[in-house]
């Protein structure tokens, strides 16, 4: 067994002799891809191929551990899917690894679907997944690393028990899938949810444990709602106003995924009482004035996990493809993960706020500052200096005459209707301003990322707005305008909005974090270092730039780990930090 230290560069030329992925550029067995202007230059995606749900992301002794559904022979979805493995020390730089589970066995060889990693007593990994039989008939499974001494976790293990879980009569085979992360009860015994759906509503089917492979279903579901129909990757967890907690602050947030045309994450907040598992939530899906999702674009199959190194739950959520099938067959890739998200509650309490990590102020570059600058209606005012096609933009804005602001019934109001009757390009009163990203020189071609001021009865309201509908000269992408509503005071406060550009997606979150907008979007001119970032202001009514940061980005560096000698393995954790941080 190889013992002593190499030297980060010794080790990234072993690597490199091993076939090795490295910024996006394999060494090895595969071509290079280039020319490709809307592979992302800071998100998470492999290499090739296809990727969708996030799936068991953990912190497991000082290392990130993602997993992921993937399709390891082409660029479109496929059900056959695999548990895809990569692992980080700060959840930019990532080295991609051995795929974890494959479908190799009669109740998973049609897929090893999604489900979640639980952290079990002794420091164990224990993976729950959803397989797919030979009539694709769904259940729940388990898998444990092979070594635990391996600090990488590559090998992982089924279980001589799987299936163990079944759906009963009153469950649809097809309707039975994607466990969250188990969690412990006073009594001991071990609690997960399965996602699922039961006389058409959307149910959180609750099963306990004594040993994690035994499982009884519960008389009740942790959680059903006639508003929705099947629950996919169901998620649920505690959150505080001061982060993680237990106290009688905490609230407990149900995420569903609902499948359809329009793939979206919902989710509710609400009372959970561990000795009965009786959870009351505030408000029903669908039931609120804020129709309270993760992100009002494309933003779908999510799942998140409690980082215990820094006391934060990190969300990821999957970010499909807008483009044609035939387009993705062309790159060879389709799919990427959001860049992570931090989620608390916000101040008002009642709903989440969402903030890109910290950890990405380490890829920032190039700045320019704007202070102090008022925008006249009808102006535009370009942000030079920086990567247009690879950046992060923060800018506030105050708004000094919001009097005039036109009147709405926020309630009897669709804030994406109202945003695609009124997108970038149609005059208001107090807006529309904000964001021209992705931009051509001539603005042929531009990504706008705005807020309307409205009056509705005593109170103003905000409305956040994504219009794609100018974002590429091709036809066939999707052009979707989202909306949403912000739950900020512009009487009182700065309406603030931060996006994170990289070549073909968008991430916006207005007010702080409580609206996110992430879009998909594939422009012909504004590429590379074609691509031009604006501030605007189209409504009559005049609107203050406070502060506009803006950073070029640094690209994130993946590195393809093949090597059958286990080098990699035997370095203590030290070690492994320097060849990360020489990356």
């Amino acid at each position: 067994m190889r013992t002593s230290f190499i030297s980060a560069l010794g080790l990234y030329a072993v690597l490199i002799g091993c076939g090795v992925f490295f910024g996006g550029v394999e060494f090895g067995d595969s071509t290079p891809m280039k020319g490709q202007p809307y592979r992302t230059a800071y998100h998470f995606q492999p290499p090739k191929n296809c990727i969708n749900d996030p799936n068991g992301p953990m912190y497991y002794k000082g290392i990130y551990h993602l997993f992921y559904q993937y399709n390891p022979n082409g660029p479109l979805w496929n059900m056959k899917t695999t548990w895809a493995h990569s692992i980080s020390y700060d959840l930019i730089n990532w080295v991609h690894l051995d795929h974890a589970l494959n479908p190799t066995h009669p109740y998973d060889i049609n897929g090893c679907w999604s489900g979640s990693i639980t952290i079990l007593p002794g420091d164990k990994p224990a993976i729950l997944y959803t397989g797919k039989d030979r009539e694709t008939h769904e259940s729940q499974n388990l898998a444990i690393p092979k070594n635990l001494s391996d600090p990488l976790l590559i090998e992982w293990v089924k279980s001589a028990h799987n299936p163990i879980m079944t759906p009963a009569d009153d469950i649809g085979p097809l309707f039975f899938r994607d466990p969250t992360t188990a969690w412990q009860g006073p009594d001991k015994r071990w609690r997960v949810i399965i996602g699922s759906q039961i006389n058409g509503h959307g149910t959180a089917i609750l099963y306990t444990s004594e040993d994690f492979v035994n499982w009884t279903r519960s008389e009740s579901p942790l959680y059903s709602s006639n508003r929705t129909g099947m629950w996919e990757c169901p998620d649920f967890y505690p959150v505080s106003v001061k982060g993680i907690g237990k106290g009688r602050e905490t609230k407990y947030v149900l995420k569903a995924s609902l499948p359809g045309f329009n793939l979206q994450d919902h989710y509710v907040m609400g009372n959970y009482d561990p000795q009965t598992d009786i959870y009351v939530v505030d408000a029903d899906f669908m039931d609120s004035a804020l129709q309270l999702r993760y992100d009002y674009g494309r933003f779908y199959g999510s799942k998140s996990f409690l980082d215990s190194g820094k006391d934060r739950r990190v969300l990821w959520g999957w970010i499909e493809e807008t483009d044609s099938k035939s387009a993705d067959i062309e790159k060879g890739w389709s799919g990427l993960q959001s860049f992570p998200r931090t989620v608390s509650i916000s101040k008002s309490g009642k709903q989440l706020t969402q903030w890109p990590i910290k950890e990405i102020e380490k890829l920032r570059s190039e700045e320019v500052n704007i202070h102090d600058t008022e925008l006249e209606g009808g102006s535009v005012l370009e942000v030079v200096g920086i990567t247009a096609s690879q950046a992060d933009v923060e800018v506030s804005f105050v708004l000094p005459n919001i009097e005039e602001a036109e009147m709405i019934e926020q309630n009897l109001v669709d804030p994406q209707l109202l945003c695609s009757k009124n997108q970038a390009s149609v005059k208001g009163l107090v807006g529309p301003f904000g964001l021209l990203v992705l931009a051509s020189k001539d603005l042929t071609e531009q990504t706008a990322i705005f807020f309307r001021i409205f009056r509705s009865h005593s109170k103003y309201v905000v409305l956040m707005c994504g219009d794609q509908s100018r974002s590429s000269l091709t036809y066939d992408v999707e052009k979707t305008t989202y909306g949403a509503f912000v739950d900020v005071d512009p009487a009182s406060e700065t309406i603030s909005l931060r996006s994170l550009i990289d070549h073909s997606i968008v991430e916006s979150f207005g007010g702080g974090g409580v609206t996110c907008i992430t879009g998909r979007v594939y422009p012909k001119l504004a590429i590379d270092n074609e691509a031009h970032l604006y501030v605007f202001n189209n409504g009559t009514q005049s609107v203050k730039i406070s502060k506009l940061s803006a950073w070029s980005m640094k690209e994130a560096q993946f590195v393809q780990y093949r090597n059958e000698e286990n080098l990699f393995s035997n370095y203590d954790e030290q070690q492994r930090k320097i060849l990360f941080e020489n990356f």
